[in-house]
């Protein structure tokens, strides 16, 4: 969400991206460390999804969970930035912090906080599979800026849909409720947005500075959020489980700060194509790790529909690839 995203792909990998990241050395490229680090990300984000209900089922309020998750990653980048190249580093005008205020607000306290609210009563491995839907939502707002895709995107799109509407409306057969599925897709639609719209807010032409204010931003705006739902109310840290802190600090470390560090690496690296195929193997890795470890019920809805939502975001990132 950093570049300037010219194709539905890249759309597609700004709008997943964890908003923290770490520089990357210099270090020559090899096939194993490509592959070492296409493993992270597949892996790494993947499990993101099943943290969060672990966080969220340990009694830690949603926005003020994520709130944290945020904000402490922005004071561990905002340091790391420092040391390396000076507090100068970190100076933005107020047009920049305007843009990045929009882009956090949209991103992390709309959809990603959405996801942790969904979470409460949404599998994770439904979820992913919902938010797996965002380059379908992508497309639609290309569209509606006047772009005209081809023939296979849109049927790419309705094939997608198809799916979606089948997991949102069935609620993947599980103890979903239906506002938690409402909110969840309104939150991938708010991602959807700030993605798109993104490289038109004037943003610090600084990807690591963009991602620390976005941060800043989006983590105060979730404490707000939190405040106005009486999360601090509902807050008793003598309650939380220790399997909460376990996946607050996982998704602090290895969520924003391993992951996003060998994302990095690999768009400077590796082909587009292949960095791309995370967006088809992340929600694979969330439907698995939550049926393995949380025992969450795989119904023929999540398999069919999540298949659906997969097959669909491939023509369309094939289709768009192929017209480029």
């Amino acid at each position: 969400m950093h570049d300037t995203p010219d194709t539905l792909e890249e759309d597609r990998m700004a709008a997943s991206a964890p908003a923290t990241v770490v520089e990357t050395g210099s270090r020559p490229a090899s096939g194993a460390m490509i592959w070492t680090a296409l493993t992270v990300v597949y892996i790494v984000w993947g499990s993101t999804y099943l943290a969060i209900r672990v966080v969220v089922d340990a009694e830690i309020p949603p926005m003020l969970g994520m709130a944290t998750r945020f904000l402490t990653a922005a004071v561990l980048m905002a340091t790391g930035l420092a040391l390396k190249s000076g507090w100068k580093r970190l100076r933005i005008t107020r047009q920049e912090a305007i843009g990045a205020a929009t882009v956090g607000v949209l991103l992390l306290a709309f959809g990603n906080g959405a996801v942790a609210i969904a979470e409460q009563t949404v599998p994770s491995g439904l979820a992913a599979l919902l938010v797996a839907a965002i380059p379908l939502w992508l497309m639609l707002l290309r569209v509606g800026g006047g772009e005209r895709p081809r023939a296979m995107t849109w049927v790419g799109v309705l094939i997608g849909f198809g799916g979606a509407a089948l997991l949102a409306l069935s609620g993947g057969n599980t103890s979903a409720k239906p506002l938690s599925v409402a909110i969840l897709v309104v939150g991938t639609i708010c991602w959807a947005i700030g993605s798109r719209f993104a490289p038109r807010l004037g943003l610090p032409r600084d990807p690591l500075v963009t991602a620390l204010y976005e941060m800043v931003f989006g983590g105060t705006a979730m404490v707000l959020l939190g405040v106005l739902r009486g999360e601090p109310a509902r807050l008793h840290l003598d309650r939380v489980d220790g399997s909460g802190w376990i996946g607050m600090a996982y998704l602090v470390v290895f969520g924003s700060l391993l992951a996003y560090t060998a994302y990095s690496y690999l768009l400077a690296n590796a082909p587009i194509s292949l960095v791309g195929t995370y967006a088809y193997v992340n929600p694979a890795v969330a439907v698995f790790l939550g049926w393995l470890i949380l025992s969450e019920s795989l119904t023929w809805q999540i398999l069919l529909g999540g298949a659906v939502i997969i097959v669909g975001v491939a023509l369309v990132v094939t289709s768009e690839r192929r017209r480029k």
